[in-house]
């Protein structure tokens, strides 16, 4: 937690699992392991003040989580490394942090206020800047309670060599079912390490191991851009059919694409029929606007060769596919390249469709070729911006973000902290809507974002500038 005289620390604790680990150890795999160099995940819900007493709800929430860790015995681990050189999770039930902090002055109102996303967010999580390497020596999670005047955050910090966002969001979600009262998890994490991502080959650390990839201290704009489900579905028609819906388009077949009709659509725009396959994302759709309104704001050379990043969970990527909740890391990064003038020069479905192409060719050979790259050359993940042309897109607005009741309602928001952040870091939430509608958590350099916010191509599809 930052120092601030906003927030003032109540107590501090270790929290640990209600029964003792039957697993030995978990080893890290070649997803797990570039990670390393990563900060630890920061993300949380912020919630309404419960029916019932501050002191009450942390001694719920304390009770819960330890009976959550009995269900992720990995998490209340260790990393180590063992005379090999391989990394493991062991499994010694050391327990994971518990800090409850108060903020007698802050309201709900200023943390969802409009604009940059205020500075106390950042207040909502401990174990800031920590790279995911020191989980040898600190613990796998921590989790942050923070009381405001009229609500409640609750904020975890969690290592990314042990998870990525599949396996955080199923970790949070199952500590709220538990505070809710569920008697039993509906979701059992999967521990099975006999996968593709399992590897003999060793990443050498210098002494002290990795530092991080990226300027942790560059200047930044941080907003949440609020895109409505009708505006990502315009999106969407436009990235597949080339134009713009008009006014002068068919009232009835705007309803259709409103309305997500996509079969009755296709037979009747000019003949095109686009199956499945072929058919562009709403995510990617949204993605392709992005990229463009970012690389016109940079204002770069036109033949400088820009970069859209985006992550993808592997675990249905391939034959056999993994269990849906296979635990910790199970995500590639997916570069996709333009030179600046050429995508600018073209239209939106000209850049969707690269998007959409590489997305599809990701399958189980892709991924396999990615396991063998990289156990041919053992590297940690370059997390950055280092020519100042890319775009990294994390998270996704599949996640089940909202589907954290605690007891006493859906929360109002999610947001992150300090973790990962650079220019041109991305991240997809679910609107709270849960109607496809899309926040994009935007981190840019500051005169980059200040063009994006008066680019009127870009902002006509903004819903709201939270």
């Amino acid at each position: 937690m930052p120092s601030s005289s906003c927030f003032s620390l109540v107590s501090r604790c270790t929290v640990f699992p209600e029964r003792k680990s039957d697993i030995r150890t978990l080893k890290l795999s070649v997803s797990d392991i570039p990670m390393l160099s990563c900060q630890y995940i920061q993300k949380g819900v912020l919630l309404t003040s419960p029916p019932y007493p501050f002191d009450e709800l942390v001694d719920s929430l304390k009770q819960s989580l330890s009976t959550t860790l009995s269900h992720f015995l990995p998490l209340a681990g260790r990393l180590t490394t063992d005379h090999d050189g391989h990394l493991h999770i062991t499994c010694n039930n050391a327990g994971v942090d518990f800090v409850v902090v108060k903020s007698p002055n802050l309201e709900v109102r200023k943390v969802l206020c409009p604009g940059d996303v205020p500075d106390c967010v950042k207040g909502f999580f401990t174990f800031d800047r920590t790279l995911s390497y020191s989980g040898h020596f600190k613990p796998l999670v921590a989790v942050q309670v923070t009381e405001l005047v009229d609500g409640v955050f609750i904020g975890c910090s969690v290592n990314h060599a042990v998870t990525d966002g599949t396996s955080l969001w199923h970790f949070i979600n199952t500590f709220a079912e538990i505070t809710k009262g569920a008697l039993k998890i509906s979701r059992t994490p999967d521990f099975c390490r006999e996968t593709v991502f399992n590897s003999q080959a060793v990443l050498k650390f210098p002494p002290g191991g990795p530092t991080v990839t990226f300027a942790a201290d560059e200047p930044l704009r941080e907003r949440i851009l609020h895109f409505s489900r009708e505006a990502i579905l315009k999106l969407k028609y436009r990235a597949n059919y080339g134009c713009l819906l008009t006014k002068q388009t068919n009232s009835e077949l705007v309803g259709k694409i409103c309305n997500d009709s996509w079969k009755s659509v296709n037979n009747e725009i000019n003949g095109k029929v686009k199956n499945r396959t072929d058919e562009i994302s709403s995510f990617q759709s949204l993605c392709a606007h992005l990229w463009r309104s970012v690389t016109r704001a940079r204002k770069l050379e036109p033949t400088k060769t820009t970069t859209f990043r985006m992550a993808v969970n592997c675990r249905h990527r391939l034959d056999p596919k993994l269990k849906p909740y296979y635990f910790g890391n199970a995500i590639q990064s997916i570069p996709t390249y333009a030179q600046a003038g050429e995508l600018l020069a073209k239209d939106l479905s000209w850049a969707a469709d690269l998007l959409h192409k590489n997305v599809v060719a990701h399958d189980d050979d892709t991924v396999r070729r990615g396991v063998a790259d990289w156990e041919m050359q053992p590297r940690l993940f370059p997390l950055g911006n280092a020519d100042g042309a890319s775009i990294t897109m994390g998270s996704s607005p599949r996640f089940p973000m909202y589907d954290n009741d605690f007891g006493w309602g859906r929360p109002l928001a999610v947001r992150s902290g300090r973790a990962n952040k650079f220019d041109g870091k991305i991240s997809a939430f679910p609107g709270r809507e849960g109607d496809g509608s899309v926040d994009l958590e935007v981190v840019l350099a500051p005169d980059t974002m200040s063009a994006v916010e008066i680019d009127p191509e870009f902002m006509q599809y903004v819903s709201e500038m939270v």
